[in-house]
């Protein structure tokens, strides 16, 4: 009997290279009890890459005290049928199924995926409500929010995001009216985009300010394109930008997903080796200690990115790097970046 056609997965551009991960120097595990919760990783299964449970377990059980995490929309597990606004509720129902598997303690103390962040198109203005009480259904009570990525540059060399946004995407009257309806429903929305783009994250923010926005990768700078050398007067610009976001109560940011091929660090890739702790927490330290400056620890939360910032470093690596660079702070203040922001944010036990 022939076998029936199967839908064509995609490939990932960049996908971790697991025998040059494996030269990264093995470290000790700093503050190996501190509570963490990862609020930001990936599952996806691809035709050239496959992340699922057991790789999401594998990383955060290295060493870490990771005791649940959140996922984030990636386009995986999509709906093959349906209304086409429809169909991206798949991969809410695909996350609640690994919640639930990891729900049974038989992959580990690590609570996967017990916040759910999927994809609805914000254009749907008013109408996006409908699709969103979809994902509340099936999230069974771990949706807790969208991500619609707008990433969008004018250089043929920066690949825009995944959802082919217009220029000009957040000012659109319809995009607001449906950003509106996540706060209306106690949802959060995750702004995606690259770092020129800071400040329509920011009139966003003041057009709805009713709806929890989560700045993603400390606003994504770029290191890429016409942006590639130019690292100071990037982080110039950003920083300027940042402030002016963080003078918006609704917004908390990410620290983290500086590990991309797109980043001002991509260089990382490139060694012999993978980079140890301390030469992550160096380059890095500037730009996540001005995002914990403007907007204060209780709303900033540390993140994986994982496993796309996989391939510049190792989980076990990185979470040593993000100690490194939280050394400073106070207990209190270290509850709230690798953990308190996200619960409350997120609203999880």
């Amino acid at each position: 009997m022939a076998h029936a056609p199967t839908v064509e997965r995609q490939r990932r551009a960049f996908v971790p290279d697991d025998a040059w991960l494996a030269k990264q120097a093995k470290e000790p595990i700093l503050e190996p009890d501190l509570p963490i919760v990862d609020p930001h990783h990936h599952l996806w299964d691809h035709a050239n890459h496959h992340y699922l449970l057991d790789e999401l377990v594998a990383d955060t059980g290295t060493g870490h005290n990771i005791t649940a995490t959140v996922y984030i929309d990636c386009r995986s597990m999509y709906r093959a049928d349906g209304p086409p606004e429809m169909k991206p509720v798949g991969e809410t129902e695909f996350a609640n199924g690994v919640a639930a598997m990891s729900a049974s303690g038989l992959y580990g103390p690590t609570r996967a995926c017990a916040g759910i962040i999927s994809y609805v198109d914000m254009t749907l203005g008013a109408r996006a409500r409908a699709v969103l009480e979809a994902h509340v259904a099936a999230g069974s009570g771990r949706f807790r929010g969208i991500r619609h990525s707008g990433g969008w540059d004018p250089s043929p060399d920066v690949r825009n995001a995944h959802t082919h946004p217009p220029q000009g995407l957040y000012g659109q009257a319809d995009y607001r009216e449906g950003v509106a309806q996540l706060g209306a429903l106690g949802l959060t929305y995750e702004a995606w985009q690259y770092h020129p783009q800071i400040k329509e994250v920011t009139a966003l923010a003041r057009a709805v300010p009713q709806t929890t926005m989560i700045l993603n990768h400390c606003g994504g700078p770029l290191g890429i394109g016409p942006y590639a050398g130019k690292t100071d007067a990037v982080f110039a610009t950003w920083k300027a930008d940042l402030a002016e976001l963080a003078r918006c109560p609704n917004v908390v940011v990410k620290l983290g997903g500086l590990g991309m091929d797109i980043g001002p660090f991509a260089d990382h890739m490139k060694r012999p080796a993978p980079p140890t702790a301390r030469e992550i927490a160096d380059p890095w330290g500037p730009w996540i200690k001005t995002c914990i400056d403007a907007f204060g620890a209780d709303r900033c939360m540390f993140e994986s990115n994982f496993p796309v910032d996989k391939i510049s470093t190792g989980y076990a690596v990185l979470w040593n790097a993000f100690k490194l660079m939280a050394a400073g702070a106070s207990a209190t203040e270290k509850t709230a970046l690798f953990s308190g922001t996200a619960k409350r944010v997120y609203r999880l036990s």
